[in-house]
């Protein structure tokens, strides 16, 4: 394993799990309006071109609706934005989306737009296949509930500039779908996608891989990512292996108890393994983000909703068989709504993880956050005083 041959006298949150630290780690808001809730990057997606870089994310208004809930109020629209960076993260601007010259709505289907007699566009079936080799090409998916519902997506050749759809996802056989963003593309028409669905009882929720090779125009079920729970397992986040072998981490939850669980494939999604968690304590929970670094290693970046309530990290150099120690970004949290996140690997070799998080200065008020951090530059957290380690 990656860390093994550190020797490291480190707080833990398990016994026998040592912490280390993101040093140098650079914070910054990429939303944060007075009023405002901004939330939950990993429900919408982000893509890098470079030092590029589009998130989305959620953009409603502030409400105190107690310690446990989401501090957004749901009597008013919820709409979806777009954060774009050209400096790596660093500074960021917002947009919502055009097509054609024209504001396409992009609120929430369940609570609509903010701009009154703009209604939201009508879901229709895609017709003419999807180009997944145009260099600009973007995707993403959103739902019409957690639990088991319909899913639609939209995409986009000028890097979410303009938006085509939203166009409906088939259920493929299931009670629902409540799909976000995660997929791999194979080719010009061929594209696998790993999304919730909901259970036989039609709660949230099981996750799946479908598959499509005609552009998108048809979809279809290649196999369940593991038996159906009796709590859910749920928000996929997958990487490619080699060829025929794919790698995802879920979101799980039973009872309650949260963590994050990993499975592999090595037929291309028919069927999958369980392996040992990479996460196993998760707090209330939270989404998994997995990406491979520019050395081959893959990295796994998670909200903790358990104090200190912080934004992690994890790393694995063999595939993922095994996990090095956690990894604290930040850890400034002042509560347990925290987290969802999204990440990208610069040109450079660094990270940039997008998140939602309130700290002291914003109170309930929620931002979008990001923290771009250097893999290579670790040390370790000992009685709280980082002690530079050079195993990296």
């Amino acid at each position: 394993m990656l860390l093994t041959a550190l020797t490291l006298t480190a707080l833990s949150v398990l016994p026998g799990e040592p912490l280390l630290r993101a040093e140098d780690a650079q914070h910054v808001k990429v939303y944060y309006e007075e009023g405002r809730f901004g939330g939950w990057p990993a429900n919408h997606g982000m893509w890098n071109w470079g030092n590029e870089i589009l998130c989305g994310y959620s953009r409603g208004y502030n409400a105190d609706l107690g310690a446990t809930r989401h501090h957004i109020d749901r009597e008013k629209p919820e709409e979806f934005w777009f954060a774009r960076s050209k400096d790596g993260g660093v500074t960021w601007t917002h947009e919502h989306p055009t097509e054609n010259g024209q504001m396409v709505p992009r609120g929430d289907f369940l609570h609509g737009t903010e701009t009154p007699g703009i209604e939201l566009p009508e879901i229709t079936p895609l017709k003419k296949p999807m180009d997944f080799s145009h260099p600009d090409f973007v995707l993403t998916f959103r739902m019409e509930n957690i639990h088991a519902g319909l899913s639609r997506f939209e995409y986009s050749y000028d890097r979410g500039k303009t938006w085509k759809g939203p166009h409906g996802l088939p259920n493929m056989g299931t009670k629902g779908t409540a799909a976000r963003t995660d997929y791999i593309i194979n080719g010009k028409r061929d594209m696998m996608i790993f999304i919730t669905v909901g259970k036989e009882n039609g709660r949230e929720g099981r996750a799946l891989c479908a598959q499509t090779t005609d552009g998108g125009v048809t979809w279809k079920k290649v196999g369940w990512i593991g038996p159906e729970p009796e709590g859910f397992a749920i928000m996929p986040s997958t990487v490619r292996i080699s060829e025929s072998e794919l790698l995802t981490t879920l979101r799980r939850r039973e009872g309650t108890f949260r963590w994050i669980s990993q499975w592999r494939s090595r037929n291309n999604g028919k069927t999958w393994l369980q392996e040992a968690n990479p996460v196993e304590y998760a707090g209330e929970g939270n989404p998994p983000m997995l990406n491979t670094l520019q050395d081959g290693r893959l990295c796994l970046t998670y909200g903790l909703r358990a104090y200190p309530y912080s934004i992690r990290a994890r790393l694995s150099d063999d595939d993922g068989k095994t996990w090095g120690p956690e990894i604290v970004i930040r850890e400034d949290g002042t509560d347990r709504d925290i987290g969802y996140v999204r990440s990208i690997v610069r040109p450079d070799g660094k990270v940039v993880t997008t998140y939602y998080i309130s700290d002291e200065k914003t109170g309930l008020e929620r931002y979008i956050g990001a923290s771009i951090w250097d893999p290579s530059n670790l040390s370790a957290i000992t009685n709280g005083n980082p002690k530079r380690q050079n195993a990296f």
